[in-house]
């Protein structure tokens, strides 16, 4: 096994990672709760009522469908202004205590030479 040190993390690219990671998130949970909120909203407005509760349904609607939209790009700027601060944070810190120690172990299949050939020359 060997033994090595991460003794800088580049700023930019554990933003990016970081970034896209949110976003993902932000997807699953935006979808969640605008699906929530849209079916408030349509149970609101197919209740007998009048006006008012047909605009509060509808409304409702077009916020989970905001919301569908808004969570995840606010998670992904997010994401990506935390691993910008993250990564920054973790340069000074490594730099006077030192990096992550991580053990690899490599699973690669050692290379050996094929076998000569079977044949003899023809005289």
């Amino acid at each position: 096994m060997a033994e090595m040190m991460v003794r800088r993390i580049g700023v930019f690219s554990l933003a990016k990672i970081q970034s896209l990671l949110m976003f993902v998130m932000g997807i699953i949970i935006g979808v969640i709760y605008g699906l929530i909120f849209m079916l408030f909203g349509a149970a609101m407005s197919s209740v007998s009522g009048g006006s008012d509760r047909v605009m509060g349904g509808v409304s409702s609607i077009v916020v989970g469908l905001a919301m569908m939209i808004g969570i995840p790009i606010f998670y992904g700027v997010l994401g990506f202004i935390v691993g910008m601060i993250s990564g920054f944070i973790y340069n000074v810190a490594a730099g006077v205590v030192g990096g992550v120690k991580l053990e690899l172990e490599s699973t690669a299949v050692p290379y050996s030479p094929p076998p000569p050939p079977q044949w003899a020359p023809s005289q």
